[in-house]
């Protein structure tokens, strides 16, 4: 075996959870791949000294960590609409655009798995991914969110995350108290969010999508929460409210029946819809991606992440025909 082939062989299988690593700390799929390509090249370069003090796991989640650090000084945070100011009050105004901001993006759990097929490992990877976790955690310094990740995600020794971060684990308790009570306040409690394998979860997602499809606000209402909020990065603008959500998606996007056709992913652990739309010559062009988050048994959140750029990463065209069929490209299954 080479040395390549031995690198490879030792190191390929992290890959999934490296990537989920780098998305928790910069809240970017696409950011993350290359934090990931980075963190293997460093790796690389160094495997010849690699002396197996620290299993290859761990030396590589220090490596991926430093290299995020350094990525977190240069980038800044990525927030959703909902951390930069308060929901619109009026669903038929103007939507506000903000193409400077840097949005955080949504992570396709197809991704987390296609490196490896070890089931302990798929759990690592989707372990705090969650849309509403990743969010809060752009709100805490570059080594708030290392402690908090290193220590509650993936459970290292609070020493360990000492050592890596060169400080004391004095410090790390310290600072991971004050990480931990600003999570508590912006993340929901882990029993009140649905699982994408709960069968009931499954039914209220068919009906979301048939309200889609026939564009029937009166039924989407029924599936949302009274205190929803639907937000739609990198558009400034949110709703908050049942009534103000139904009366601007009903407005703006239930034109006709069947102007909307629906494809089931999922995304960041949770259930989520591709939306295509209709345009005037039949063709359906690919328009945004949302993710849903589910409390109470009902629809809480829809962070709808607009743009076609998106749907590559989910095995998805970029436009389907007019018979509303879609094929996956290199994921298999069928459409919804």
């Amino acid at each position: 075996m080479t040395v390549s082939e031995d690198f490879a062989s030792e190191t390929g299988q992290f890959r999934g959870e490296l990537l989920a690593h780098c998305y928790r700390m910069l809240g970017s799929a696409d950011e993350a791949e290359d934090l990931v390509q980075e963190t293997y090249l460093r790796a690389w370069r160094s495997y010849a000294g690699f002396e197996g003090r620290s299993s290859m796991r761990t030396w590589l989640y220090r490596i991926a960590t430093n290299v995020c650090l350094t990525a977190i000084e240069r980038r800044g945070r990525r927030p959703l609409p909902s951390g930069l100011g308060a929901p619109a009050e009026d669903a038929t105004a103007p939507v506000v655009a903000g193409p400077e901001v840097p949005w955080l993006q949504p992570l396709p759990d197809a991704l987390l798995a296609a490196e490896h097929s070890d089931p302990a490992a798929v759990a690592v990877s989707r372990a705090g991914i969650r849309l509403a976790f990743v969010a809060a955690l752009q709100y805490l310094s570059a080594r708030q969110r290392a402690m908090l990740i290193l220590r509650d995600v993936l459970k290292w020794p609070a020493a360990d995350v000492a050592d890596l971060l060169g400080t004391t684990t004095t410090a790390v308790n310290s600072g991971l108290r004050r990480a931990r009570s600003q999570l508590a306040e912006a993340v929901p409690a882990e029993e009140q969010i649905a699982e994408p394998a709960d069968r009931d979860l499954q039914a209220l997602l068919d009906r979301y999508a048939a309200a889609l499809a026939s564009a029937d606000g009166r039924a989407l209402a029924e599936l949302l929460r009274a205190d929803v909020t639907l937000e739609m990065p990198p558009q400034l603008t949110w709703f908050s409210g049942r009534e103000t959500v139904v009366e601007f998606v009903a407005t703006r996007f239930f034109t006709e029946r069947g102007a909307l056709l629906p494809v089931a992913v999922v995304a960041n652990g949770q259930p989520a819809i591709a939306i295509y739309r209709r345009e005037p010559d039949g063709r359906y062009l690919a328009h945004a991606v949302q993710v849903l988050t589910i409390t109470g048994g009902a629809v809480g959140r829809i962070v709808s992440f607009i743009g076609a750029g998106l749907f590559a990463s989910f095995g998805l065209p970029a436009e389907c025909g007019d018979d509303g069929q879609c094929s996956r490209e290199g994921q298999g299954g069928e459409s919804g």
